[in-house]
């Protein structure tokens, strides 16, 4: 009797706990504005402003044509990292493929930026790897483009999307990935070591919080995509903040904050099996001090595509690669690996 007693007084406790964590304000979390410096550019004359649609809603997305290339040209599908939107970074690439003579594609996610979905600012990989599928379809649909030689662009968390996408899609030309999200034990591990457990039950707490509220269909709990270390965000490795605000500074659409469900959303397929069954060429972008994506990642892909793996390792943190000289040569072995396809 007594156990069942114990039993009673323990359930009544989480669902007390779980009663003040889903309906009362107690989780208050400080916002970390990025401030913007920059100005949105005038898009450049040959983006075009297009949309498909997934499962019933509006994915809203930008496609660069070539205006000299012979048609049907190459695509580059482009897929952003965590939290961004089409807005942030992505255009100075498609300049310098569509430069080069390659069609270019990039689209927001449902739920971010320009894109529909409610709620908003929800990150789901699955729910962004049918986004990338639906992008392939468009590109192969559009006259300008060549469905035989698609190529998927991934960075960061995003950087694992192409090579899930080839594994069962064997029309893909080839896949570049960039201080790529490929491990997700090893990302983990990183994360652990350095933000230490308080970080994790932290979250943990708020991800109870959102996914509650969302069963009772009341407003999400967020907290912001990045912040400064030993504060309430996903991201906060040292230098991280500045880089999100670098990333962000020409860009309408992007917002620091994310639905703190994400805490409970699968990874996605396993990439290390994934590669096993990716046929075309990847190309492997590694930042050696990336202290986002743990290194080891796009090291054990690498290993397991053998001679279809082309790697490039630079002595880089994360957010190198996105601009200045990392950011050329960076270009300049993607436009190696276009030019074979």
């Amino acid at each position: 009797m007594s156990i069942l007693i114990a039993a009673a007084v323990f359930i009544g406790i989480v669902l007390l706990y779980l009663v003040i964590i889903v309906f009362f304000p107690v989780l208050a979390v400080d916002e970390q504005a990025i401030e913007r410096s920059g100005e949105p550019e005038s898009p450049p004359p040959y983006r075009q402003d297009v949309s498909f649609m997934v499962d019933g809603e509006v994915i809203n997305a930008w496609l660069y044509l070539p205006e000299s290339a012979a048609r049907p040209a190459p695509c580059v599908v482009m897929c952003h990292g965590f939290g961004g939107t089409k807005d942030c970074l992505l255009e100075k690439y498609a300049q310098r493929f569509v430069e080069a003579g390659y069609a270019t594609l990039t689209f927001d996610y449902r739920h971010f930026g320009d894109s529909e979905g409610e709620p908003r600012q929800m990150y789901s990989t699955l729910y962004q790897l049918d986004d990338l599928r639906a992008a392939v379809s468009y590109a192969r649909s559009c006259n300008e483009i060549n469905p035989h030689k698609i190529v998927l662009w991934g960075t960061s968390a995003a950087g694992g999307y192409g090579l899930a996408i080839a594994a069962e899609d064997a029309g893909i030309a080839a896949v570049i990935t960039q201080c790529a999200a490929l491990d997700h034990q090893a990302d983990n591990k990183l994360y652990m070591e350095r933000d230490g457990l308080g970080w994790f039950l932290g979250l943990l707490v708020h991800a109870q919080r959102d996914k509650g509220r969302s069963r009772f269909g009341l407003a999400p709990h967020t907290f912001p995509i990045v912040g400064q270390p030993g504060t309430t965000a996903m991201l906060t490795a040292p230098g991280a903040f500045e880089g999100y605000t670098m990333i962000a500074q020409n860009s309408n659409t992007f917002r620091n904050e994310v639905c703190a469900r994400l805490f409970f959303a699968p990874h996605g397929p396993n990439l290390m099996q994934a590669a096993e069954k990716v046929q075309c060429p990847v190309l492997l972008l590694g930042c050696e001090h990336d202290n986002l994506a743990a290194p080891d990642g796009y090291k054990r892909i690498a290993a397991i595509l053998g001679d279809k793996a082309i790697v490039r390792n630079y002595p880089i943190g994360h957010f190198d690669i996105y601009d200045g000289e990392y950011f050329k040569t960076a270009v300049s072995e993607k436009l190696a690996l276009l030019k074979t396809i």
